[in-house]
């Protein structure tokens, strides 16, 4: 049989079988969460106490790695905690031999829920009692440093005696986040004036706070402050929760953000009903979409697509329903790491400085132009000529193109723009576009707007070589 050995850099998937190379340790988890993984991994990095050792159990789906990992690791340890995602059937070999093994050896051992609802089909597993068991969930379910903390402290009190920590503190599925784990509140940003710097408002998703995985949001706060934006930071664990809508329009009221950056996924509105705005649009601010990519950056790179498939669909895709103003990814998983205190891969989001400072220029631009008088906004609609016949013009797959210009045209002059002599109709917008330079040549045609030499020379000189 062949047998794989876990490396950095190496993303297993599990049906092969495979050796963890982990030592013994004194408290073991697994966890099918990398999110998980990696905020256990920080929090030993900043505590002391009996050994730990974490693995995924996403690379322990063949017999022979369970056996193997038993055999090495888990017949050594004090304390297992294994967290199952799907009740007992989901890995269910390994979780036969592991109650086995603790149950022949004295081990202690708590088997829980993967997520944050109970799960009667695990109860009986456990060596612990149920009280202890709950405890241990409770910290994770919770998750953040101080409970992440807390569950290496309350493994520590089980196995050695160590003075109990608190109980777990719990997460709100809202709020207010700030790099230094302190609480904030929004006072300071609620103003009722515009002479006050611009509000941009940060949306991402709770699970990232869970983590403490939040460096794109750190790199966003900073880029947008050294543009002379006060950030907003808002975790949410959903955009469709009742009580995490509630908060962000609460705090959007409160703040009046001139932009939004959303760092969410999916979308709340339905593509085939009517649109009454989301819970981002009760600021009445433009809301940009900005990507935490689920791949690294070196598939990214090589793709001759970009994204994914389930990037593009979570990313850009659904929440184009919404009416996002796509930015770009402005992070990406790292490379698997292996943590040498843990003995375990670790993938964290990284985020690129340059498309960082990308997005949160974007932003500033948004609310520099958000408080200029409306007779002072310049504004271009670009609409799509693809090669090679005028038939492409202002073609959108599915779209009435024309029709929704002339919708926007027609807001636009209800909201105090200029727009006179601008077309009435899609007919009409159509022929004027036909009557100027389009894929059918400059014959007979209207020159209305030219391009001075130098410009374009300037211009196609900040061009990537490649592409010139």
């Amino acid at each position: 049989m062949h047998l794989l050995n876990a490396s950095a850099g190496q993303i297993l998937d599990g049906n092969e079988p495979v050796d963890l190379q982990q030592s013994p340790g004194d408290i073991v988890v697994l966890s099918a969460a990398d999110t998980e993984i990696a905020a256990l991994a920080r929090a030993r990095a900043q505590s002391s106490g009996p050994s730990l050792r974490l693995a995924s159990l996403n690379h322990l789906g063949h017999h022979f790695s369970v056996d193997l990992y038993l055999a090495n690791t888990l017949a050594h340890a004090r304390l297992i905690v294994l967290r199952l995602m799907g009740g007992a059937s989901y890995w269910r070999y390994g979780l036969d031999e592991v109650v086995a093994l603790a149950r022949g050896r004295g081990i202690k051992l708590a088997v829980i829920p993967g997520d944050h609802r109970p799960d009667p089909s695990l109860d009986g597993f456990s060596t612990l009692p149920a009280p202890s068991c709950n405890r241990l969930w409770a910290y994770l379910v919770e998750g953040g440093p101080g409970n992440m903390g807390g569950f290496l402290d309350y493994c520590a009190h089980l196995l050695e005696g160590a003075p109990e920590p608190p109980p777990a503190r719990p997460l709100p599925m809202a709020g207010i986040y700030h790099p230094s784990g302190q609480k904030s509140d929004p006072a300071p940003l609620i103003r009722d004036n515009k002479s006050a710097p611009p509000v941009a408002a940060i949306v991402f998703y709770r699970a990232l706070m869970q983590a403490f995985d939040t460096a794109p949001v750190d790199a966003l706060m900073a880029a947008l402050e050294k543009r002379g934006l006060e950030p907003l930071p808002i975790y949410i664990s959903s955009l469709k929760d009742r009580t995490a809508a509630e908060t962000v329009t609460t705090l959007f009221r409160q703040a009046k953000p001139d932009i939004v950056i959303n760092c969410t996924g999916f979308a709340v509105s339905r593509p085939d009903g009517d649109w009454s705005g989301a819970v981002l649009d009760s600021a009445g601010a433009p809301v940009l979409q900005a990507i935490f990519a689920g791949i690294n950056r070196q598939v990214w790179q090589q793709s001759g697509r970009g994204l994914g498939a389930r990037d593009i669909a979570m990313n850009i895709a659904l929440p184009e329903i919404d009416g996002r103003i796509l930015s770009r990814a402005v992070s990406f998983k790292s490379e698997l790491r292996r943590d040498p205190e843990v003995e375990a891969g670790v993938v964290v989001h990284e985020p690129v400085p340059d498309r960082i400072d990308f997005t949160a220029e974007l932003a500033a631009n948004w609310a520099r132009l958000a408080r200029r008088p409306v007779a002072e906004r310049r504004i271009a609609l670009i609409l799509s000529n693809y090669p090679s016949s005028d038939g492409r013009l202002a073609n959108g797959v599915g779209l009435d193109t024309p029709a929704a210009a002339i919708e926007l045209l027609r807001a636009m002059a209800e909201a105090g723009y200029d727009t006179a002599g601008a077309p009435k109709s899609a007919a009409e917008l159509m022929d004027l576009l036909r009557a100027g330079p389009t894929n059918a040549g400059l014959k007979g045609k209207t020159i209305l707007e030219t391009l001075d030499i130098d410009s374009y020379r300037r211009f196609f000189d900040e061009l990537p070589e490649h592409i010139r």
